[in-house]
């Protein structure tokens, strides 16, 4: 294929990849993927059952001894492929988040934009891994420590960003010499798994590096938890399903992102302009479906007011509607239970008297499209309480900059936050006692780089992403001890 020449489009992206064969599952339960604007059918897809799971990760620890022997260079090279391969196919990877995870379209390409980091920044793993050469107390000892490719890993993700979620955990994996099973939510497979492993299959992956299996959590998802096969779950999604796995698997290893509650502070001295773009930015990118969305705006007294006047100014004008439409900055939900659930939510924290200021009848053709919400609640009220995952955002008000830190660290949560002060330093002190694993200053909530230390604290995950803080966790560390001399030992033995 030339440059300039439009790929074909990928097809059989009704079935999973085992081994390098495409194929249907064996359940016998058809499920419809749908487009969660107007419910056009995309794929009908035949689930995957135990048996389904288990040749997944017999295909994987065949695949392994060698993936994990091929030289790094080689492992970097098909990452470096894969990435022209993207490029050429961004507009048919776009047009997939738009119709199956009801992506505006400059929400699309920001997550292609996500993916492509990801790739560029896995395709330096291969050479990052380092061992380490101790001194030893034994006279002769020479210690060496070596990092290792765990083996056959599992990949677990969401829906809400699925080509970047499911990228995010199989993308240093596969670097680092592992091998992959991935299962993505069931209701984004394609953009979810298939894509990536057609992406990955066309660079030159080797049959059986990474294997997709398509089904139900729960029909499914306990068997790949526990499969005995597995070195290590990597999971993102609800807190209860990570504590769930965690109750499951005690130790194995894991990594897990959570739920989030993510709080944005903005202090007396504050650009309002600023603060309220980012709020905005924060709370309803994506129709809120992100776990780093900002849940809560914790305002003190002294721009509480002006700040809500300027976020309901920017509120009033975004545009919702189709997410094929480019004007469009607000699409659907991702499903009915997410609709409704929102809705019961908002319901609920205006009876308890959390005060609404904007909000609106769901539209599309499946009734899936929300408008925003803006309340006023105190942190307590379950729009401030719970994760909202929709188009929903929180004003609280604070009297003062420690109300705001109180406020702010009073939930189970703890993944993402932000404050916006007009003195960096000050943000930088007001940062460090929130307890988060990420908290920008002067920015959103909503930050994501393949570089750097992404993960949660408290009840919002366990391990980090990216960066070296990837290479830690998808291998071991390898103790390999080299006597030179022969050792004295007890019982009078050695020394000779």
């Amino acid at each position: 294929m030339h440059a300039d020449q439009t790929p074909t489009p990928y097809t059989g992206l009704d079935r999973m990849t085992i081994g390098g064969e495409w194929r249907h599952g064996s359940s016998g339960e058809v499920h419809h993927d749908v487009d969660p604007y107007d419910d056009t059918v995309l794929a009908e897809v035949r689930l995957a059952d135990e048996g389904d799971v288990d040749l997944a990760y017999r295909a994987a620890e065949r695949a392994w001894p060698v993936w994990a022997a091929t030289p790094a260079y080689e492992r970097a090279e098909v990452f470096r492929r894969a990435l022209r391969i993207l490029d050429a196919r961004r507009a048919e990877v776009a047009e997939w988040l738009v119709r199956e995870a009801g992506a505006v379209r400059d929400r699309a390409e920001f997550e292609i934009d996500l993916v492509r980091s990801g790739m560029a920044e896995a395709a330096s793993y291969p050479t990052r891994v380092e061992g380490r050469i101790l001194p030893g107390i034994t006279p002769g000892k020479e210690n060496r420590v070596y990092r290792e490719p765990l083996g056959v890993v599992t990949v677990i993700s969401p829906w809400n960003f699925p080509f970047q979620l499911s990228h995010r955990s199989v993308a240093p994996a596969v670097a680092l010499g592992n091998t992959v099973v991935l299962k993505p939510a069931e209701n984004t497979p394609v953009t979810g798994g298939l894509l990536l492993a057609r992406v990955y299959e066309e660079a030159g992956l080797p049959p059986g590096v990474l294997n997709v299996v398509l089904g139900k959590g729960g029909q499914i998802g306990d068997a790949l938890a526990t499969h005995e096969s597995s070195r290590m779950v990597s999971f993102t999604g609800s807190t209860d399903v990570g504590r769930h796995i965690s109750r499951l698997i005690p130790l194995k290893r894991r990594t897990l992102e959570l739920g989030g509650n993510s709080p944005l502070v903005v202090l007396d001295d504050a650009d309002l302009d600023l603060a309220a773009d980012a709020a905005v930015f924060g709370s309803y990118y994506h129709q809120g479906q992100i776990c780093m969305a900002t849940n809560r705006i914790i305002a003190t007294t002294g721009v509480h007011d002006e700040l809500v006047d300027r976020i309901v100014a920017r509120v009033r004008a975004l545009r919702v509607g189709d997410p094929g439409d480019p004007a469009t900055q607000i699409g659907p939900v991702i499903d009915d239970d997410q609709a409704e659930g929102i809705r019961d939510l908002v319901d609920r924290s205006v009876e308890v008297g959390a005060q609404l200021l904007l909000s609106g009848e769901p539209g599309g053709p499946a009734g899936r499209v929300l408008p925003p919400y803006l309340l006023l609640a105190g942190n307590h009220a379950p729009c401030a309480a719970e994760e909202v995952f929709g188009p929903v955002a929180t004003v609280i008000r604070a009297t003062e900059e420690e109300d705001a830190l109180r406020i702010a660290n009073d939930t189970e949560y703890g993944l993402s936050s932000a404050v916006h002060t007009r003195d960096a330093e000050k943000g930088v002190r007001f940062a460090r006692r929130l307890r988060a694993g990420m908290t920008h200053v002067n920015d959103s909530t909503l930050n994501d780089e393949a570089n750097t230390a992404f993960g949660g604290e408290e009840h919002s995950g366990h391990g980090r992403f990216g960066g070296e803080w990837a290479v830690e966790a998808f291998t071991t560390d390898h103790w390999v001890s080299v006597q030179h001399v022969p050792r004295t030992l007890p019982f009078g033995f050695g020394g000779r």
